[in-house]
């Protein structure tokens, strides 16, 4: 070897054992389709495999990856992150862009859907690339990273709207971003008076929780009040190291959500979701806030229930479960129709001002309206 090999050599061990833990679980787990190669799949799934991650970038960091159970073909880590041939079948009426981010896009990284809200993409790149998002064409073709030059126009967009009182910050993944350009977007954010609250959708905390370190905590804290949306999908999902990580979220004062997607296979049933909604909430501290049908992304009809499959298992959490661990179940409608309710009416009827009702009990009621005109 020579000088300045080993000179180059010792640099690249030198920045090794300077990074965080959290990149060194990044480098140890899946980053390219030829990290494929190394899992313990069998000759005909890693070549489907392969051929699916063409389609959709493939990311895995090391403590996600450790849970998947390998001797379960229907792990349901694995359905979520390990590409599936069944991706490669599209169903008539999936889209590019389920929800419309790109017709309501008036500057780049930005889309303006709600008066009072936007969502601004510092990043299209994830710590995890999951096999249902409904975003993934967008991610897979643009690719692009974080500069404060490419966000400026978007800042300047929401500077001259007032009515914009919420950042929500998504993409990709905002926590995969360096602790530096964090700080750089939430000050620039800041900066602008009539923005009250940031607003984060993220993985990292499920999916890389050793990212949550106290530098990241530090980047996020000024003026503005922060909520951090995570997406927890299955209990299997819920470890020490998530707990840590939403306890340190906790700590700083933000408030926890989360956003899980109904996922055929993955949490189809009420003893899943039970199981996963009442951790999130006595665990872990976060309120199970939507539960989505899944979008109209491409190649996931069958990763996709029906409606009414899953107006049956919020009817039947809501039976179970307190109210501060039901989530609202939810679909993005198309076109930019925004977030609606999905969940069963107990409604039956009304006559005059006497409402039929259904109890959960199973019981209808009549209930007659009391009120001064």
């Amino acid at each position: 070897m020579t000088t300045d090999a080993k000179f180059n050599d010792m640099k690249a061990s030198d920045q090794r054992a300077a990074d965080p833990a959290w990149q060194d679980d990044v480098r140890a787990g899946v980053r390219h389709v030829r990290d494929l190669a190394a899992l313990p799949l069998s000759p005909a799934e890693r070549s489907a495999a392969q051929e699916a991650a063409v389609n959709h970038k493939v990311r895995i960091p090391k403590p996600y990856l450790d849970l998947i159970d390998w001797n379960d073909p229907s792990d349901p880590i694995r359905a979520q992150v390990i590409p599936s041939p069944d991706e490669l079948v599209e169903a008539e009426g999936e889209l590019d862009d389920p929800i419309a981010d790109h017709a309501y896009s008036p500057v780049p990284r930005l889309t303006h859907r709600h008066a009072d809200r936007v969502l601004l993409f510092p990043t299209y790149q994830c710590a995890v690339y999951c096999r249902f998002c409904f975003r993934k064409e967008s991610l897979t073709a643009i690719g692009r990273g974080y500069t404060r030059e490419a966000l400026e126009e978007a800042f300047a967009y929401i500077e001259v709207h007032p009515e914009i009182r919420e950042v929500i910050l998504t993409g990709g993944d905002p926590l995969s971003l360096p602790d530096k350009a964090l700080g750089e977007i939430r000050a620039r954010i800041e900066a602008i008076p009539h923005v009250r609250l940031l607003r984060i959708h993220t993985r990292v905390p499920v999916a890389l929780p050793s990212r949550i370190t106290a530098g990241l905590v530090g980047a996020l804290d000024g003026r503005l009040m922060v909520t951090v949306v995570t997406h927890f999908n299955h209990p299997l999902e819920i470890t020490d190291a998530t707990e840590a990580a939403c306890r340190r979220l906790r700590q700083a004062g933000y408030v926890l959500l989360n956003q899980s997607v109904l996922l055929k296979g993955v949490n189809d049933s009420v003893e899943v979701l039970e199981e996963l909604c009442r951790e999130l909430m006595y665990r872990l501290g976060v309120k199970p806030y939507y539960l989505h049908h899944g979008d109209l992304a491409r190649g996931m009809a069958h990763r996709r229930t029906t409606i009414a499959e899953g107006q049956a298992l919020v009817s039947a959490l809501r039976a179970r479960l307190s109210g501060i661990c039901n989530p609202t179940f939810v679909i993005d409608l198309p076109e930019g129709g925004g977030k609606v309710p999905l969940g069963p009416s107990h409604i039956e009827g009304c006559d005059g001002e006497t409402w039929r009702i259904r109890g959960q009990d199973g019981k209808a009621r009549a209930y007659r309206e009391v009120v001064r005109k």
